[in-house]
């Protein structure tokens, strides 16, 4: 239980009652857990079906998108088709200050645990559902994954867009799920701030195409912005497909000609200040009108040079640019490294593990070494 001016850091005082799976709900509360909330993660026999997923793992049930999605929490296996089990969950939802879960809404009232059901054990639970879609509009109660959301939202399309290749595609990330992760968390947060201002708790609903589509629209609704349409949907500096990294000698580098004038600055430095100097790209608008041309020339004055060549120039020049890696490099980044951004831990099981730290920064609060992804059901005892 938290309390205005009781003193304690963070969410510490503050106990989640997590039924979700996959990864949505689990991001939501690991993010909750880092900042010190208590939170047991109900899991049916089996445990959560993502414990599976981001093979290799080294034992089962135990594998990498487990480990880092759920480091900090309490694992309670129930199976909510028995009525001893649901009692035990009724118990310890009596006791929670947030109840948060994924499931169905007509499933998760036959099991007894919709909103009245759990307000009923304790009237000021901040109650969160992780849906799919909202339940004002005519797809509430479809499911929905991370695909599904990328095809509705026309993030699928952008590609297209880039490259002039028509098939629709995903972008290789689980990008809709932790957009939406996110929104779940600090709609929790805010939630425990209302109680605290209020002494209410609430409902809350977080649906995952509503969160996508404001995320993805912030720039990409563009000219739809305006009725009537004063142009076409997407942010144009992001779909150019000439805004790509750069070709090396030896890789490829990203550099940011953002403002007006440094693409042609970007060409001088990079040895061809005639080219840049040309009238037809004077301006705002003669270097947007040719923004493409800029680009090229870039493309090929950075193709004879290595890539430490060409971050030197740039970095001398005040010039945004960093070099485009394979994600597998990312570990090995010294500035990471060196912020203590990775560090490894030992598992009580699985060994050595890589783990990433909340990327916050705060002077009134240092994030705890957090504790291991549970084991299936490793904390059942501690909750009866």
């Amino acid at each position: 239980m938290i309390a205005a001016g009781d003193g304690k850091p963070m969410l510490s005082g503050i106990r989640v009652v997590d039924l979700s799976t996959v990864v949505f709900g689990p991001y939501a509360t690991q993010i909750l857990a880092d900042f010190g909330a208590e939170v047991i993660k109900v899991e049916a026999p089996g445990g959560d079906g993502f414990r599976h997923a981001g093979r290799p793992a080294k034992s089962v049930g135990m594998g990498p998108a487990h480990i880092a999605l759920n480091r900090n929490k309490k694992s309670v296996v129930l199976d909510l088709k028995q009525e001893s089990e649901r009692q035990r969950l009724r118990d310890l939802t009596a006791t929670c200050d947030v109840f948060l879960h994924n499931v169905r809404t007509e499933a998760i009232d036959r099991l007894g645990f919709g909103y009245e059901a759990v307000r009923a054990l304790k009237p000021d639970v901040i109650y969160v559902h992780c849906v799919g879609f909202g339940s004002n509009g005519p797809y509430a109660g479809l499911q929905a994954y991370d695909d599904v959301i990328q095809a509705l939202t026309g993030t699928t399309s952008l590609l297209s867009r880039v490259d002039g290749d028509p098939r629709p595609r995903y972008l290789p990330s689980l990008i809709a799920d932790k957009v939406a992760g996110l929104h779940a968390a600090y709609a929790t947060m805010a939630a425990v701030i209302h109680r605290l201002r209020t002494g209410e708790g609430q409902f809350v609903e977080v649906p995952m195409f509503e969160a996508f589509a404001n995320f993805m629209l912030k720039e990409h609704l563009a000219g739809l912005t305006f009725d009537p349409p004063v142009g076409d949907a997407c942010y144009a500096r992001q779909v150019d497909p000439y805004r790509q990294p750069f070709p090396t000698s030896d890789g490829h580098i990203s550099i940011v000609p953002y403002r007006p004038g440094h693409a042609q600055r970007v060409i001088a430095l990079l040895g061809d200040p005639e080219f840049a100097a040309q009238e037809r790209f004077a301006g705002i608008e003669g270097s947007i009108r040719h923004m493409p041309e800029l680009y090229t020339r870039i493309g090929e004055l950075t193709a004879t040079r290595t890539t430490e060549e060409v971050l030197a120039i740039m970095r001398e020049a005040e010039m945004p640019a960093m070099p485009a890696r394979d994600i597998a490099e990312v570990p090995g980044d010294p500035h990471l490294a060196q912020a203590g951004f990775f560090w490894h831990s030992e598992h009580p099981s699985e060994g050595q593990v890589l783990q990433m730290r909340e990327p916050s920064r705060f002077s009134g609060w240092e994030m705890p070494e957090p504790a291991p992804a549970p084991l299936i059901g490793e904390h059942g005892e501690e909750f009866g």
